[in-house]
């Protein structure tokens, strides 16, 4: 596929968001090939440029999530901010925004005053509880629509409480993701239409996808589940997590019968426990005691070969350098280090966009704050 176009070659999207949803949204498109330009505060800039561990003169949340794009410094509550932006404006495919309802339009960027400018840009606003609606404009966080959304409620730890997500589930799952969808399904409808359009992505709203089981069993038969009794939430010996005789755990997703008999098979259970019920609190017992005879390394080597759909729950450091992800190429791309006297390499942040619309070198350096004011004509406010 080498010398192919990139899908997005040519689409220039303008990112007024910070921190995460938006930001990883952006980098998306740019890896497909679009043209981004990042629109920062004067003097900080993306407020995740502070944060800690530093890599180069930035943090590496921001490098990791800003590889390839440009940076312009604006305050866009400056008199004539609007009009310095008017030329970026009328050029613009796309436009990233996430703050909360209201504050674009009351800088004079709303998508009425930008379609008016640009009535083909497609301008999608990422929020927590959407453009509208009794929640619209209260503050919140990942965990906040995670927990909103009653997603939370269904794993609990071993105390009965709740479980802290390991992962910002509403702000991927439920921001970045659906805006790039979304703005991938705008940009081929203006390709019908000519027309852009606003793109409403609200984070709480599009966690209630991965509850479809969930809602399901509510609606259908008024069984609502409950925190770590379900089937995939902890309830079953099939659906589980055991501790081992060193200290870590495996997971076992034995949940068809053939795997579950297999599974068995190499735990050397009881015959009987084939047909025994697996939600049964008793036999989520008995395997404990048995997962608790072996090691994490004894079990793995049992397992292999084996269809028992079966993992030993793996470290991060552990599965950054698995064989199986490094053959894949995940981690081949590189992030050079900006600033600060430094040389440091790190591998970029792998992202779900397919091979063959990634160019061979899609940017291995983040933007200094402001690099492109001059460029992008914005050289005239305060840098």
């Amino acid at each position: 596929m080498a010398g192919l176009q990139r899908p997005l070659q040519g689409v220039r999207v303008l990112d007024f968001s910070t921190l995460l949803p938006g930001p990883l949204a952006t980098l998306i498109l740019c890896e497909a090939g679009a043209e981004v330009i990042k629109v920062e505060r004067p003097g900080q800039g993306d407020e995740m440029r502070t944060y800690v561990p530093k890599f180069g003169a930035d943090s590496v949340n921001f490098a990791l999530l800003n590889r390839a794009k440009r940076s312009i410094a604006i305050d866009l509550k400056e008199p004539g901010a609007v009009e310095r932006l008017r030329g970026l404006i009328e050029e613009a495919d796309v436009i990233v925004e996430q703050f909360r309802p209201g504050a674009m339009e009351r800088m004079g960027l709303g998508y009425g005053a930008v379609a008016a400018i640009n009535p083909r840009v497609v301008y999608c606003s990422i929020t927590g509880y959407g453009q509208d609606g009794p929640k619209a404009h209260v503050a919140g966080h990942d965990l906040n629509y995670v927990a909103e959304s009653g997603m939370l409620g269904l794993a609990a730890g071993s105390d009965g409480a709740p479980v802290l997500p390991p992962a910002l589930i509403a702000d991927i799952a439920g921001g970045t993701y659906p805006a790039v969808v979304n703005i991938l399904l705008a940009l081929r409808q203006r390709d019908q239409t000519g027309q852009g359009c606003h793109l409403d992505v609200a984070m709480s709203d599009n966690l209630f996808t991965f509850l479809y089981w969930a809602m399901g069993n509510g609606w259908a038969a008024g069984q609502w589940p409950g925190s770590g009794t379900d089937l995939l939430t902890g309830g079953s010996a099939r659906y589980q997590i055991y501790p081992t005789a060193d200290g870590r755990h495996v997971a076992c997703a034995a949940l068809e019968d053939r795997f579950w008999h297999n599974f068995l098979e190499v735990i050397e259970a009881p015959s009987a426990w084939r047909d025994s019920p697996p939600m049964a609190s008793a036999l989520i017992a008995d395997i404990r005691a048995i997962m608790r005879g072996a090691t994490a390394a004894q079990w793995a080597r049992r397992f292999k070969g084996r269809d028992v759909c079966c993992s030993v729950v793996a470290t991060m450091e552990e599965a950054l350098q698995d064989p199986h992800f490094r053959a894949r190429g995940l981690f081949g791309s590189v992030l050079n280090a900006d600033g600060a006297g430094t040389e440091a390499t790190i591998s970029a942040l792998p992202v779900p966009v397919a091979t063959q619309f990634r160019g061979e070198d899609s940017g291995s350096s983040y933007p200094a704050l402001g690099e492109g004011n001059a460029e992008f004509g914005v050289a005239g406010l305060r840098p």
